[in-house]
């Protein structure tokens, strides 16, 4: 169970696995700074309506390609996951993530996405009674984050990036493809090629595994 605020990390509520792979990098990793390209964090930011979701179902197009998924989702052994999403204060969302890991072996079935999907009122109401006292300020928007990642790299790492040069790095580590990422920015994908050479240019890196290696220090600050 996870809390999610708009301009501070998000806040562990609660946890319970049978492999310990599954939360062993929650604190170290997730909380510090990956949670900003994870999928679930992205519904937050959308305020979605409440409800449940499946992430096979809202990740970005090439998420279990990309370079978080296989440096930190991947290594939780989960082969599966839902979450009840409801927003029991202004600026916060709590959601309650049940998963399949690999000791299960198998994904939900639809009998257990029926049985959950009916049980969706219930929990997302509970949620809001339980975590009413929760609070957030602020508006967490992409745009902050790419002036952040920016402004970084500059001090840090002595790299000017132009703005969409960097909504394309936040994108691309998202998980999202050309043709996604296109559609996110209004451009065409053959332009998002042309802005992701020259990030990877101006950067000095050749893959998205070096682009995850250089920007993740940045965004666990």
């Amino acid at each position: 169970m996870l809390a999610y605020f708009q301009t501070r990390r998000p806040e562990i509520l609660f946890t319970q696995s049978r492999m310990p792979q599954v939360h062993e990098k929650i604190e170290t990793d997730y909380i510090s700074g990956a949670y900003l390209l994870d999928p679930f964090h992205e519904l937050h930011v959308a305020r979605v309506a409440e409800g449940l979701y499946r992430l096979r179902e809202f990740a970005p197009d090439q998420f279990q390609r990309n370079e978080y998924y296989a440096s930190y989702y991947r290594r939780t052994t989960l082969i599966d996951e839902v979450a009840y999403v409801a927003y029991p204060a202004d600026g916060v969302s709590v959601q309650i993530c049940l998963g399949r890991d690999s000791s299960s072996g198998r994904v939900f079935s639809p009998r257990d996405l029926e049985v959950a999907q009916r049980l969706s009122a219930i929990a997302c109401g509970l949620i809001r009674k339980q975590w009413a006292g929760l609070s957030s300020s602020g508006d967490y928007t992409d745009a902050a984050l790419v002036r952040r990642l920016r402004d970084e790299l500059v001090v840090r790492n002595g790299i000017s990036l132009s703005q969409r040069q960097s909504e394309v790095a936040l994108l691309i580590l998202r998980g999202h493809s050309s043709v996604s990422i296109g559609l996110r920015l209004g451009i065409s994908p053959q332009t998002v090629k042309v802005f992701r050479k020259q990030l990877y240019r101006k950067c000095g890196i050749s893959s998205q595994a070096e682009l995850f290696s250089l920007v993740m220090p940045l965004l666990s600050e």
